[in-house]
C-alpha cells in the first residue's frame, strides 16, 4: 500500500505540472493520497520487533560507580535514562557498599554483579601460596559484597600463564583448588563465580574452557563469556555452542584483526551469527558492555541493534 500511495501521489504531481487548472475533485483525491501516505509511512519505518528485549538485559561496566551516595544515585539515574537495565561494579573499587545499596533502592536500578578487582595481581594461580591465599580471601570478600548490594555473580579471572612456574597446568590445578575452597561461601550467599575468558594464555579453545568449568564440578561456577575476547582465537558463535548453558553472563566487545578492540559493529564479530548461537542455547541473562563507543548513548543504541534488544 505504501508504494501504491507513493506512485499515485507522484503521478498526480506530474499531472499538476502539466495542468495548472486543477479541479477541486482532483485536489481532494490528492489530499486523500497524502493522508494515506502519512498514515502508512510511520508503520513502514517503525522499529522491528526485538526478539531479545526482555530476554537479554543491557548493562555496562560501572567500576566504582561513585564515591558518595549522591554520585552513585546520579550514575544509576544516568544509565537508567539511557535504557540500560543495570550496571556491573567492582570490588574493592566500590568503597561504600551501604551507600550503593541505598542508591540502588532509591533509583530502582540494579547492580547485577561485581568484578573481582584483584584477580590479576593476587592470582589464584600464583606460584606463591601466600599470594593465592590473598586472592582467595579477596574472592570471598567480593562474594559477600556482591550479596550485600543484591548482585548475582562475581566475575573471576582464575590466573595467568607467565612461564615455567605458572604454566597452563599450574593455572588449571591451583585455581581449581582455591575456587573449591570458596564454594561454601558462594552457596551460602547465593552468588555464582563466573570464569571470564581473557588474554591470559589460559583455555584458548572452547573445549578447554568447557572442560575447565566442568572440572570444578559445581553449579555455583559458570562461564562469563566475553564475545570480543575470543575473536582473536576463533568465532564467538562456535564457542557459544560448545559452552552452551554454562554461559551465565556475557561481556560485550568487538575486535578486529585490523583495528583491535573497537566500536561495536566495526570489528570482525559476526553479530547475526552470535545472536543465532545465543538463541540456539536459549540464552537469557545479562550482557555488559566493556569498553567505549562514541558515547553512552551510542553504546546503548549499538547494543540494541546488534543484540536485538
Amino acid at each position: 500500500m505504501l508504494f501504491a500511495a507513493t506512485d499515485n501521489h507522484s503521478r498526480f504531481e506530474l499531472g499538476l505540472a502539466r495542468d495548472m487548472n486543477t479541479t477541486r475533485r482532483t485536489f481532494i483525491k490528492t489530499a486523500a493520497a497524502a493522508s494515506l501516505l502519512a498514515t502508512v509511512t510511520p508503520t513502514f519505518a517503525a522499529e522491528r520487533e526485538r526478539k531479545n528485549k526482555g530476554v537479554i538485559f543491557k548493562s555496562n561496566k560501572g567500576g566504582g560507580i561513585g564515591g558518595t551516595k549522591g554520585e552513585m544515585v546520579a550514575t544509576l539515574q544516568k544509565y537508567k535514562s539511557l535504557g540500560f537495565d543495570g550496571l556491573e561494579g567492582g570490588i574493592p573499587n566500590i568503597k561504600d557498599l551501604q551507600a550503593l545499596k541505598e542508591a540502588i533502592r532509591e533509583v530502582d536500578f540494579p547492580v547485577h554483579g561485581v568484578v573481582d578487582g584483584v584477580h590479576w595481581q593476587e592470582r589464584l594461580s600464583s606460584p606463591d601460596p601466600k599470594v593465592r591465599d590473598i586472592g582467595r580471601e579477596a574472592l570471598i570478600a567480593a562474594i559477600k559484597g556482591c550479596h550485600e548490594i543484591g548482585g548475582s555473580a562475581v566475575l573471576l579471572v582464575p590466573g595467568r600463564v607467565t612461564g615455567d612456574d605458572e604454566n597452563h597446568d599450574h593455572v588449571w590445578h591451583r585455581s581449581i583448588e582455591q575456587i573449591r575452597q570458596v564454594l561454601p561461601y558462594a552457596s551460602k550467599y547465593g552468588i555464582r563465580v563466573l570464569i571470564e575468558n581473557v588474554w591470559n594464555g589460559f583455555c584458548e579453545s572452547p573445549d578447554q574452557y568447557r572442560d575447565y568449568i566442568d572440572a570444578i564440578g559445581s553449579t555455583w561456577v559458570g562461564a562469563y563469556f566475553d564475545i570480543g575476547n575470543v575473536r582473536k582465537f576463533g568465532k564467538p558463535e562456535d564457542w557459544i555452542r560448545v559452552l552452551g548453558q554454562r554461559i551465565v553472563k556475557l561481556d560485550v566487545k568487538d575486535w578486529g584483526a585490523q583495528n583491535g578492540f573497537c566500536r561495536l559493529g566495526e570489528g570482525d564479530v559476526d553479530w547475526p551469527a552470535v545472536r543465532e548461537a545465543l538463541a540456539e542455547i536459549g540464552y537469557t541473562g545479562w550482557a555488559t558492555r566493556e569498553g567505549g563507543d562514541k558515547s553512552l548513548e551510542d553504546t546503548a543504541q549499538l547494543m540494541d541493534e546488534l543484540l536485538d534488544l
